[in-house]
């Protein structure tokens, strides 16, 4: 039975055939019509010449190109879209990398860093880096900055260092002063001051060495006992806007406020009725003063008070008439404060121009632009013989003028920022200023320093004044909404002033001594008075 060409179904073996019978019926059957004999396998031979060929001859009658086509569009084959990631750039890079490591490790080597370590903390200082990171010693700090000079530069170094000595230089030159060339008048009005002020100091010097030691110590407690014991006397709403000064007249029976809303006004002490409303101001006023003569010897159709406002102006008021009597022009900024020369021939203003001037009102003439300070000057103090003008400015610095040769004769350094208030002590050679630092600092002519700073209060310091006979004590108001009074010398603190609802923005004391004056940005002025 035949299964297929190369299948059949293989005869069984019996004991009773012998094996030349079936060797004999294999050949005939394969001589006769007997299944066929198993065939051996079939060798075709190696497939990669035919497909050589198959690819040059192509297939199906297509060229080589025509079946690569055709493969690509079959997707036999992937072409990529063109991006191409060039491996040897990429070497190149990290080639690069590695010589300008090595390359800086070279320079780091050439490089000579200081052994000293304060050295090479000052340099990693100026380089902008940390001078010591945790756990640094010296020397791993003098190899962070060999390594960091390595990669900046040793030229950098060397421009900070000439950057420091160039902003030092800078510094040098704000406080450098400046002297403006005056008018042929500035020369006689030198003389004049000096004729003043030597005859005075010498009086001065006289009267108080006739008082005997223990009279002054006794007269010094009997006036702190009684300093203890200010209360406030009186209160008065002054305006609709706040006070920003007052001051009180030569024979103290006038007190004279400065309001932001324009208007200058004078009250009758201690009863404090309004007496006059100077008006002329369109702006915040900053600072009204009387005369030194005023109310004393002077006729009222004088020149009695001077203020000046927030846009430049500057008026000259008598105590007859509510308009001002002149302008003093020549003020492009904002004058802050006005105050009068001892002998009253001069009046000095301060300016946010970075100046300060000094008029003389007799021959109507500015004869002193005075520059010095590297910002807005403030306030301004005359000496109480006429010889010096003290200033402060916002730059934090004071300046002591000697008016009688123009020279800077000591520059008061150590507050930490603007000075808002200076004054001389009767004594002649204490000088106060007040901060916004909160401090005041008392200073010594003699010595040319500070010999002592007061924490006076919690807030800027807007004031200072020192008691205009002898300077027994002192007097400060801050924006703490209090004023203070000092023991001089000693500094020790007498008596706080409290009562005002907003910044205390002014103060002064009565030329007897008696009443002191305070006034504020709650829109009130208040006198106190011992019980």
């Amino acid at each position: 039975m035949s299964f297929g060409l190369y299948g059949h179904v293989p005869e069984v073996f019996s004991p009773d055939v012998s094996p030349t019978s079936i060797l004999g019926k294999t050949k005939a059957s394969d001589e006769g019509n007997g299944p066929p004999a198993k065939k051996g396998p079939i060798f075709y031979g190696s497939l990669e010449e035919k497909e050589r060929e198959r690819l040059l001859k192509g297939e199906s009658g297509m060229l080589g190109k025509d079946a690569v086509k055709a493969a690509i569009e079959a997707g036999n084959i992937n072409v990529t879209s063109g991006e191409v990631f060039d491996l040897e750039d990429h070497i190149s890079e990290r080639q690069a990398e590695v010589l300008a490591e090595f390359e800086r490790r070279k320079r780091a080597r050439q490089i000579n860093v200081s052994t000293d370590d304060s050295e090479v903390k000052a340099c990693l200082r100026a380089l902008g880096e940390p001078i010591t990171l945790f756990g640094e010693g010296p020397a791993e700090r003098r190899e962070r900055l060999r390594n960091i000079l390595s990669v900046v530069g040793t030229d950098a170094l060397k421009k900070t260092k000439k950057d420091d000595e160039k902003s030092k230089k800078t510094k040098e030159e704000y406080q450098q002063t400046w002297y403006h060339e005056g008018p042929n008048t500035l020369k006689t009005a030198r003389i004049w001051i000096a004729n003043y002020s030597l005859p005075r100091d010498w009086e001065e010097a006289r009267l108080l060495k006739d008082i005997p030691e223990a009279t002054r110590t006794s007269q010094k407690q009997e006036l702190h006992k009684s300093l203890r014991s200010l209360n406030n006397f009186c209160s008065q709403i002054g305006d609709d806007r706040p006070i920003s000064y007052c001051h009180f007249s030569p024979n103290s029976k006038l007190l004279a406020t400065a309001c932001w809303s324009g208007l200058c006004k004078l009250w009758s002490v201690p009863d404090c009725n309004l007496v006059h409303t100077l008006r002329g101001h369109n702006t915040n006023v900053g600072a009204i003063v009387f005369h030194p003569k005023a109310t004393i010897s002077l006729d009222k159709k004088d020149v009695n008070l001077a203020s000046c406002a927030a846009d430049g102006s500057v008026k000259l008021w008598s105590l007859e008439s509510d308009e001002p009597v002149a302008d003093i022009e020549g003020h492009t900024v904002r004058v802050a404060r006005v105050a009068w020369h001892p002998s009253g021939r001069f009046l000095g203003t301060t300016c946010y121009d970075h100046s300060w001037r000094l008029w003389d009102l007799e021959a109507q003439e500015e004869i002193l632009h005075q520059e010095g300070h590297s910002k807005g000057v403030y306030d301004i103090a005359f000496h109480v013989d006429g010889s010096l003008a003290g200033t402060g400015g916002l730059d934090a610095f004071g300046r002591v003028w000697d008016l009688r040769t123009g020279r800077c004769i000591m520059f008061l350094e150590g507050h930490l920022k603007e000075i808002y208030g200076v004054n001389f002590s009767p004594n002649g050679y204490h000088i106060a200023t007040g901060s916004g630092d909160n401090t005041c600092k008392v200073w010594d002519l003699r010595q040319r320093r500070c010999i002592y700073t007061i924490p006076a209060h919690q807030n800027l310091v807007t004031g200072v004044r020192f008691e205009p006979n002898h300077g027994n004590f002192l007097l400060t108001g801050a924006y703490d909404n209090t004023a203070k009074v000092w023991t001089h010398p000693g500094w020790s603190p007498l008596k706080t002033l409290a009562g005002h609802e907003g910044k205390v923005m002014g103060l002064d004391i009565s030329l007897d001594g008696q009443l002191i004056a305070t006034c504020s940005y709650d829109r009130t002025f208040k006198l106190w008075m011992a019980e």
